[in-house]
């Protein structure tokens, strides 16, 4: 697909993103205002008590991060002006209807005006409780895509999932949608409504009984681990996740509807700048650790595949799809991206990127000394980490703590 289709395809939409201040959502738009200043609008969704406090969180979480530096650059002095003219930051909730906007002059301009409608919103805690994820990860999307329904223009919605709803099933995955009630392990009874009642339920039993808000945060945890395992989904977050694309898919109607689904992102590979990253997820904590001389060994498979994704070259799939599918009602079309099968990193080169880097570019602590990193020991099953850790420090904790 052609840089200058993509362009002229951006040019004059109305744009209406969720979940603004994450990781994605903010390469996203950064992107579209860089290389497409002549979008016409960019309705930005974000969570906070009033316009005044979003606009904020929008100047402190999105536009103040050094992620928009070479976007300053290039547009110089018409960048403000850019961001004053194309940028409508909405006070909202996608857990609520109408998505909590409460501003009706404001909500029916973007139902006028709205071309393309993406939602970001998630909560990427693989253990989140499981009351909040549900509210954000599979009510979020079915109230994103109805307010969709009801704008007059909107050519498109965009759902962003993770290719983890497939669990821990190996080998090909096919991009094909998840139906209501279908379940990873085949046990029968997955029903959407269902689950709703069992945590309103849950929640007002542990109110009844009068228990601390740090014990209903781990009720509600360990009740979206045991709902997940139940179907077979090794967390609550990719369950919610795969429950919310059933939903989307089941009430879209003639909406041409596009699911990305990226495998672990990291930061960006070139787009707008190599290495910009926020906030340490999955694989980034380990690469993190490492460089702090905190970990010092790995229990892997040093041949099996890590699948990572760098962020703008999700951002990019993401621009492509809407491209490819705004004018394509009725569709419903799944993208997995990812890298395990056409450019694999194996866990054998992440350690030597690890050691190759941070030898190169040392961590400082306080006092900015640089840290130094050996080799790290690697295990390649449990049994061997188990027999280590006995080894050396059982004796050390039986004198510790006795026998």
């Amino acid at each position: 697909m052609e840089l200058g289709s993509i362009l002229q395809f951006l040019e004059n939409k109305t744009i209406l993103l969720t979940g603004v201040t994450g990781f994605l959502a903010k390469i996203f738009v950064e992107k579209i205002l860089r290389v497409q200043p002549n979008v016409k609008k960019l309705y930005l969704l974000l969570r906070a008590a009033d316009a005044t406090s979003a606009s904020y969180r929008f100047h402190s979480e999105v536009i103040g991060k050094d992620l928009f530096r070479v976007a300053k650059e290039t547009l110089g002095a018409n960048f403000d002006a850019i961001i004053s003219k194309k940028i409508i930051v909405v006070c909202g909730d996608v857990f609520y209807g109408d998505l909590g906007i409460k501003d009706s002059s404001l909500r029916e301009e973007m139902m006028n005006e709205l071309d393309i409608v993406l939602n970001f919103a998630a909560t990427t805690n693989f253990y989140e409780r499981y009351d909040i994820a549900f509210g954000t990860n599979t009510i979020g999307p079915k109230n994103v895509i109805c307010f969709a329904k009801t704008c007059l223009k909107v050519k498109l919605f965009v759902q962003i999932s993770t290719a983890y709803v497939c669990g821990e099933s190996s080998g090909l995955i096919p991009e094909k949608p998840y139906r209501l009630g279908e379940t990873l392990n085949g046990v029968s009874g997955l029903d959407i409504d269902y689950e709703k009642k069992l945590i309103d339920t849950k929640l007002d039993e542990l109110r009844a009984q009068g228990v601390t808000e740090t014990e209903i945060k781990h009720a509600m945890k360990d009740m979206g681990t045991e709902r997940a395992k139940r179907y077979g989904w090794p967390n609550t977050y990719v369950f919610t996740k795969a429950m919310g694309e059933m939903l989307i898919g089941n009430i879209k109607g003639n909406l041409a509807l596009v699911i990305i689904r990226p495998s672990m992102i990291t930061s960006t590979f070139k787009d707008p700048f190599p290495g910009w990253i926020e906030g340490a997820r999955t694989i980034d904590a380990l690469t993190v650790s490492y460089g702090k001389g905190k970990l010092t060994f790995f229990v892997v498979d040093l041949e099996s595949i890590v699948d990572v994704i760098p962020g703008d070259m999700v951002v990019n799939a993401i621009i492509a799809a809407m491209v490819a599918h705004a004018n394509q009602p009725c569709d419903e079309v799944i993208y997995h991206v990812g890298s395990s099968l056409q450019n694999p990193m194996r866990y054998s080169n992440f350690r030597d990127y690890l050691i190759q880097y941070f030898t190169n570019k040392p961590w400082m602590d306080k006092k900015g000394k640089p840290i130094k990193v050996n080799k790290p020991t690697i295990f390649n099953s449990i049994s061997n980490f188990n027999r280590f850790i006995k080894i050396r420090y059982w004796p050390l904790l039986k004198v510790i703590y006795g026998d």
